[in-house]
């Protein structure tokens, strides 16, 4: 598969994947559609592209680093399940983007 192609399939999927989240949470299905947000298929296929280029070693490179971004993310979470009652959608959304860049910047200080 060429670049065009690899990037067109990332494409599809990803799209496919915010589709399917927000229809089911539109229909009231929370569950459902949280599990297709956070289902693996971005991770799996990029799993597979990076060990189909670079072996195992960047792989499992890779996945160890995915690790990193965990906690930033449930700050993130948190932040928003507190913040929309609280401040509404907009000023939450940007004050846990800003907690959740704040968390990165304090993972990579770490990690030096």
């Amino acid at each position: 598969m060429n670049d065009l192609g690899k990037y067109v399939l990332y494409f599809l999927l990803g799209g496919s994947i915010v589709s399917v989240s927000t229809y089911l949470g539109s229909q009231g299905k929370s569950f459902l559609a949280a599990m297709a947000s956070t289902f693996p298929a971005i991770t799996g296929v990029t799993f597979i592209l990076l060990y189909a280029s670079g072996g195992g070693a960047t792989t499992v490179a890779y996945a160890k680093s995915l690790l990193w971004f965990v906690p930033p993310w449930t700050v993130y979470v948190v932040a928003m399940i507190m913040g929309i009652p609280r401040l509404g959608f907009w000023p939450a959304m940007v004050g846990s983007l800003v907690l959740y860049m704040g968390c990165i910047g304090l993972v990579k200080m770490m990690l030096r």
